[in-house]
């Protein structure tokens, strides 16, 4: 993972090897056995985006986590020119490695178009300033954990505002789980909008899959689940800043057939809803090693 918002950056700049064809470096260090599924999409993102007429912004993209990504080597995106419609790009990505596909993304592209304009209000919630970073959360349950956590995570501020656990957050108690956070990149990105969707959809994957086990009692980590992201999608609805605070309102409405559904609202410091964000996952019991 990268250790810096500036290694974040730089895994985004791809190296074009053809037409619609790119490669993607790795961080330099890493203690995860398999690529952040968040790197890959938001590079899948970045190609995609290069093979774009100017003037269209993404507005969904839909994405399947086929294989781990092995973080020792590059990873070629292969980036196919769907439609280029009077209004509306299509592009669909796939990801490979050691000679197979590891990802595939379809993501579709909008010129700027009027229309009407409604959205969700945000929930009231702590302001990030009053928030605990989850640096000292990790630091204070489990400081084992925390120089991995500064290597891991340290490029995005990550705030931590609560959940609907019996002891935390009620304010909607109707659903199975809630959970919030606040996040942004932990400086400031460049002023280019390609690069603000791709630094969006990187963090986006960091915390959704967690909150389909928050009714069971069980975190990601533990060794009684076995995770894995299957497919994650973002809809786009209104131009995001990642370097400016970003409320992840994150639900998970099902759990069953050992795999976990969690959604999220995210909305701007502002009230702003930007986007909508879905993801489906492995969340497999794992029974306990008989000696």
């Amino acid at each position: 993972m990268p250790a810096s918002l500036d290694e974040v950056v730089d895994l985004l700049d791809l190296e074009e090897l053809e037409v619609g064809l790119f490669r993607g470096r790795q961080p330099a260090e890493s203690s995860l056995t398999r690529v952040f599924g968040g790197q890959v999409a938001a590079q899948a993102v970045m190609a995609a985006q290069r093979t774009v007429p100017e003037g269209r912004q993404i507005h969904s993209l839909h994405v399947y986590f086929i294989l781990g990504g092995d973080p020792s080597i590059p990873i070629v995106y292969d980036v196919e020119n769907v439609r280029d419609g009077g209004s509306f790009t299509t592009r669909r990505v796939a990801a490979r490695q050691h000679g197979q596909i590891i990802f595939y993304m379809t993501a579709s592209f909008q010129k700027h178009e009027d229309g009407w304009d409604h959205q969700d209000a945000m929930p009231e919630v702590t302001p990030p300033d009053e928030t605990m970073p989850l640096l000292k959360i990790v630091e204070s349950v489990s400081p084992e954990r925390l120089p991995d956590w500064k290597r891991e995570w340290s490029s995005f501020d990550l705030r931590y505002v609560g959940d609907n656990r019996p002891e935390g957050d009620t304010t909607r108690g109707a659903v199975p789980a809630v959970q919030r956070l606040w996040f942004r990149a932990d400086g400031t990105l460049p002023d280019d909008q390609d690069v603000h969707n791709a630094a969006f959809t990187y963090i986006s994957d960091f915390s959704l899959l967690g909150v389909s086990l928050l009714p069971h009692g069980i975190i990601i980590g533990s060794p009684k689940v076995q995770p894995a992201s299957l497919d994650h999608v973002i809809w786009f609805h209104r131009p995001i800043k990642a370097d400016q605070w970003l409320l992840y309102d994150q639900t998970s409405p099902s759990a069953s057939g050992a795999r976990g559904l969690s959604t999220a609202r995210v909305f701007a410091e502002d009230g702003t809803l930007v986007a909508t964000v879905a993801q489906e996952g492995l969340i497999r019991p794992v029974a306990p090693r008989e000696d």
